[in-house]
């Protein structure tokens, strides 16, 4: 995380002390680096330049309207899984006919105004799903491009609740039943079948996965091109992971990653199609937005025990998801480190759940009013967050060099009963 770094011995994010956030602020807040954000994006950019490439933002990491609007300056097109999601799209900014419609349970009503703002592909999962999109076309007098989510059933290797590519999961066509399925949709009326798409699962540090899968959808296209279905792109699907600062190792750099994957598509259509280029889309989530933004807490208590010793900490459970629903470890830093013991803590929120923990077993030199960071949060981080126990969700903040700006402000309390009604 080259943008968030100790600076005269207190952790800043570009130009700005995380605990001058802190106290202008107030915690938990999640916070943001511009710079960093940009130069993953470039990551997938600069390797595709001069390519018929699109890099596709999987805004389920990260929603909010500022990210999407720098983005799309840059040029993104985004990876949506709702209505709600094209429309956030839409408010910032960016461009429908750049907008790739994932998900396993598209509504008649989503189709709809995906078909209405023109969208540029739903990724399909099965045969209803075909035939739903294909009524509400025909319906609304309009064709609808399509690609379908093909499972290849290779194996991540990445945590259950994050893999999507086996056999067992609930997304995809099957490889095995591809070929009937792309049949189908090529026969009905009022489809336009445009491409290919594939993802096996997230937070992937090797890309040997992501290239095994790649070269299944090659051979599947070349199939599909002896029966007359000539599909115009290639989604490559997103699951890079991040540096979390655990034991798990290094990810592969996101360079190397789509170097390799232009490498393999060049060779084969040099090979099989006289050089003809075919569009490749990434749809990359976690690694554009994950280092870009840490989640900022204070320690309300210090809470010895006979087995345990608790750092009770303002920051909980609903505010960041993932330690409680992956086991997931995440880097836990002092903004202001302090020197002596430092004893091992569990970092625990208020919240009444037992599973209310962001870290465990973390040498920690802390008092009550310190504030901590934990670092890499910028994914499904605030976009997993819950109001439980009528928590209002953090403040979202992004620095730009020595300027930071409020992206969205801190809930209050009226603000989540707002929405509910008496009986009398």
């Amino acid at each position: 995380m080259s943008h968030f770094s100790y600076q005269n011995g207190v952790l800043h994010a570009e130009s700005v002390a995380l605990s001058d956030i802190a106290t202008r602020f107030g915690t938990p807040a999640y916070v943001y680096s511009k710079a960093q954000l940009l130069d993953n994006f470039t990551g997938y950019t600069a390797p595709a330049k001069g390519r018929d490439a699109l890099v596709c933002y999987a805004m389920k990491a990260n929603s909010n309207l500022a990210i999407l609007d720098l983005l799309a300056r840059e040029g993104a097109g985004f990876d949506i899984v709702s209505g709600g999601e094209l429309l956030r799209v839409i408010a910032a900014g960016g461009d429908p006919g750049k907008v790739i419609f994932s998900g396993v349970g598209k509504t008649v009503q989503e189709i709809e105004l995906a078909l209405e703002k023109g969208i540029l592909c739903f990724n399909v999962e099965s045969i209803p799903e075909l035939d739903r999109i294909n009524e509400v076309a025909g319906r609304l007098g309009k064709r609808a491009p399509v690609s379908l989510r093909v499972n290849p059933n290779v194996d991540a290797k990445t945590h259950p609740y994050i893999a999507t590519g086996l056999k067992a999961s609930k997304f995809g066509v099957a490889f095995s039943d591809a070929l009937a399925t792309y049949r189908s949709a090529a026969a009905l009326p009022h489809l336009d079948v445009v491409g290919i798409d594939c993802h096996i699962g997230s937070q992937l540090l090797d890309d040997a996965p992501l290239l095994e899968a790649l070269d299944k959808l090659i051979e599947l296209i070349d199939t599909l091109a002896l029966e007359g279905i000539h599909l115009h792109h290639l989604d490559v699907g997103g699951g890079l992971g991040i540096d979390y600062g655990s034991a798990d190792g290094q990810p592969v750099p996101i360079g190397d990653y789509v170097s390799r994957v232009f490498a393999r598509v060049d060779a084969w259509r040099a090979a099989k199609y006289d050089g003809k280029p075919i569009k490749v889309i990434f749809e990359p989530g976690r690694s554009i937005v994950g280092n870009a933004g840490v989640l900022l807490m204070s320690v309300e208590f210090l809470k010895p025990g006979e087995e345990k010793n608790f750092c009770v900490v303002d920051a909980a459970m609903n505010d960041m998801a993932r330690p409680a629903m992956y086991q997931a470890w995440m880097d836990v830093k002092p903004v202001v480190p302090r020197a002596g013991d430092a004893p091992v803590y569990d970092l625990v929120g208020p919240v009444c759940e037992s599973g209310d923990w962001l870290a465990r077993d973390r040498a920690l030199a802390v008092q009550p009013g310190d504030v901590l960071a934990m670092m890499a949060a910028g994914a499904y981080g605030f976009t997993m967050s819950s109001n439980y126990n009528t928590r209002g969700r953090a403040a979202e903040l992004l620095v730009d060099g020595d300027k930071v700006h409020l992206i969205r402000r801190r809930e209050t309390p009226a603000e989540l009963f707002a929405l509910e009604m008496l009986v009398k």
